[in-house]
């Protein structure tokens, strides 16, 4: 299935890799960025599919500890020593930290050569690979240093989620939850009613995970499309990020993204419900759906509530001194039109939603 001339979803898409990436970024040469874990159970089939193009293949470390400048730095180093130039195209082939990596040295080598992104992930399929984000974190905090770079295609085979740990599986069901909340009421309500389907031992391959994608992938596109470069209503996208960002990074990256981002979610739905900008019983409703998800929606023990409002102020949404975020009023629908999308708030509110 193509969902648009950009992104394509088939079942065994991999297989055709090569010839899929040589009609949208034709090149002389081609490297595929992946990480250990996906090139061991991914990597050899995704160069065979290139046939005599064969590409070059460069793992790197799993993990956030990857997405650093230190590790850009080596790896436009190796590509460099390698004579890879401006007649590359690079493919990124694995979940959100290969994606924003790779996409990254994509961006920069040369001044920007091509980049096919090929995620492996849930989370990388519906949310990082789409959009055009990629960037590096810093000691600072997460995606700090990056540019937008808008991939040739992005490849989707949903049969690599047979491989995919349950726990990075709800963690990309986070981000399904979130596209429900800023913009569509239905599709929130049918992936609240999937979960059962989707969490079953079949469910990574199955009809409704498909069904999940190619409805996540088009609630982003249709928001990344009206703003390509976050100036409005993409900052919608944020929501969940702002104090999710801080747990991720206070927890040392123990927390999944996904994980970090469904405690930002309900932690902001009760931000919003103070500020008097949602609905009542927002917050109950989205930690329902979060929880039946396997989500957590609390604030680890061991984290502290100053530490992560601190954390905050260091978040790209931070403006002259205050911190925006993206609130919902109700389900399907975001606040703050008026405002460009995001809603300064006093570090008081947030205290309190943390408490």
């Amino acid at each position: 299935m193509t969902t648009d001339d950009e992104v394509v979803i088939e079942r065994g898409a991999l297989a055709t890799l090569g010839e899929r990436v040589r009609a949208a970024a034709p090149a002389h040469r081609y490297v595929i960025i992946t990480d250990e874990t996906v090139g061991a159970l991914h990597g050899a089939r995704a160069a065979a599919s290139f046939g005599a193009a064969r590409p070059d293949v460069l793992a790197i470390p799993p993990g956030e500890g990857s997405k650093t400048r230190e590790r850009w730095a080596q790896v436009t180093d190796e590509l460099l020593s390698r004579g890879h130039g401006r007649d590359t195209t690079v493919v990124a082939l694995g979940g959100g930290v290969v994606g924003d990596l790779a996409g990254f040295v994509a961006a920069t080598l040369m001044r920007g050569v091509p980049i096919v992104q090929v995620p492996t992930t849930l989370l990388a399929m519906i949310d990082a690979a789409i959009g055009g984000k990629t960037g590096v974190d810093t000691p600072t905090g997460k995606n700090l240093v990056g540019a937008f770079h808008r991939p040739a295609c992005v490849i989707v085979d949903p049969g690599v989620l047979a491989t995919l740990p349950i726990r990075e599986l709800r963690s990309g069901l986070a981000e399904a939850i979130k596209h429900g909340v800023i913009a569509d009421a239905g599709y929130f309500a049918r992936t609240s009613a999937d979960l059962p389907a989707l969490l079953a031992r079949q469910g990574p391959t199955s009809d409704a995970m498909t069904a999940l994608i190619a409805g996540s992938i088009a609630i982003k596109s249709r928001v990344v499309a009206a703003d390509e470069r976050e100036h409005g209503r993409r900052k919608i996208l944020n929501f969940g990020h702002t104090i999710g960002h801080a747990v991720e990074a206070a927890s040392g990256y123990t927390l999944l993204h996904g994980e970090a981002v469904a405690v930002g979610m309900a932690t902001e739905c009760r931000l919003a419900e103070l500020a008097g900008v949602a609905e009542c019983g927002i917050t109950a409703e989205v930690c329902a759906v979060l929880d039946g998800a396997g989500l957590p929606i609390g604030i680890p023990p061991t984290l502290a509530a100053g530490d992560l409002v601190a954390r905050t102020h260091h978040d790209k949404k931070a403006r002259a001194g205050s911190v925006e975020y993206a609130l919902p009023v109700r389900i399907g629908a975001m606040a703050g039109e008026e405002r460009g999308w995001s809603i300064p708030l006093p570090d008081a509110f947030v205290h309190d939603a943390l408490a």
